[in-house]
């Protein structure tokens, strides 16, 4: 599809995939695209990713901007258009899309893009590039837009250029959409956060997609041992065939399991968001082990760590995003996956953009490991 209208000039019309109510599903609509500014750039979606925060906002369980609003986050294609001032991108260009920073404050300034002090307001907040009254209905209402700095279930996306990763050729734009959020998000927990170093051992509790690249990622790093835990018999399979030395069911650690896989546990990352399990992995750890925690769960939980087991020198911390700069650990990634040491192809499914209801109900009953809709390669 081309856009029509004058990007740089008046309002383009283009077709999205607009969630109008809470748990309403998502409907194609056609919309006007308020004209580029500078520093930004329009990208034709190619894929995107389905990702549990974007199922969280489109189903009204978390809320941050009115309905109608369009979501997507980790969106992947090529450049359309180009902004004054977007330096370092042109027209043709393949990017895969992230999240979006200030680029102004202390954390970004540090080089800490992911703390950066208006994160929820550009990402969650859909406060980013593309954001403020951007996208508007025919009848003139006004969409909210800029999730993420990209809002992609669409077949356009205005974004800027702190949200942009460029994408080599030879790799596929389907398998790059998810790097941008879930999968840069495993991956760097065990790269950044935690630096994990050849011959560390490593507990996953949760292993959708989050989980699997923390786990593909330990491997590629050189881990000893790789524990992984999840309720679903399939996803412990394929952990196994990903790098995981040991696959737990939840049940399993409630009965001690954890203690009896004779292996010293350096290293755990949550990705559950559930007390039980994070609770588990504290007491797991060894006592200048350190757990990081990716999953806040359901508003208002609360996870009851005991303290004799932090008093003993047990770090707990969170994780936004793997601690990444996109630009930084996405292309080291994806070097990794074309080197064959980060299979990204065994956790997607692929779904047309008709589907794309269909691709976020598969990932909220867990049926898929990371769902990802196809507009155009």
């Amino acid at each position: 599809m081309q856009v029509t209208g004058g990007i740089t000039g008046g309002p383009a019309a283009i077709r999205a995939w607009v969630a109008s109510s809470p748990n309403g599903g998502l409907a194609q609509e056609t919309l006007d695209l308020d004209e580029i500014r500078p520093g930004e750039v329009l990208v034709r979606v190619a894929a995107v990713g389905v990702c549990h925060t974007d199922i969280a906002y489109t189903d009204g369980s978390r809320q941050a901007a009115p309905f109608p609003l369009v979501a997507g986050h980790e969106g992947a294609g090529v450049i359309v258009a180009v902004g004054p001032g977007a330096e370092g991108f042109a027209v043709g260009d393949r990017v895969v899309m992230s999240f979006s920073s200030c680029g102004r404050c202390r954390g970004c300034l540090a080089g800490w893009p992911a703390r950066c002090s208006s994160f929820r307001e550009l990402n969650s907040g859909f406060g980013g590039p593309g954001s403020g009254g951007r996208l508007t209905r025919r009848n003139g209402e006004k969409v909210s837009a800029g999730f993420f700095g990209q809002s992609s279930f669409a077949e356009h996306a205005l974004t800027g250029v702190r949200n942009l990763v460029h994408v080599p050729e030879g790799v596929p734009l389907h398998l790059a959409a998810p790097f941008g959020c879930g999968i840069q998000t495993g991956a760097g927990a065990v790269l950044n956060a935690l630096r994990l170093q050849p011959g560390d051992a490593l507990l996953v509790t949760g292993t959708g997609a989050v989980g699997m690249s923390a786990v593909m990622a330990a491997r590629a790093a050189g881990a000893a041992a790789i524990v992984a835990v999840d309720p679903v018999a399939s996803r412990r399979a394929l952990a196994l065939t990903l790098g995981a030395t040991h696959a737990l069911d939840p049940a399993d650690v409630a009965a001690g399991a954890l203690d009896r896989i004779g292996v010293p546990l350096d290293f755990a990352i949550d990705t559950s968001g559930r007390p039980e399990m994070i609770r588990a992995a504290v007491a797991a750890v060894h006592s200048a082990g350190v757990v990081v925690l990716i999953a806040a769960g359901p508003a208002g939980t609360v996870a009851d760590i005991p303290l004799r087991d932090l008093i003993v020198g047990r770090q707990v911390r969170g994780a936004v995003e793997g601690d990444a700069v996109p630009q930084l650990l996405i292309p080291r990634l994806l070097e990794l996956w074309r080197a064959g040491q980060f299979p990204v192809e065994a956790l997607v499914s692929t779904f047309g953009a008709a589907e794309l209801n269909d691709a976020m109900r598969a990932m909220k009953l867990g049926h898929v490991v990371k769902p990802v809709v196809v507009f155009d390669e």
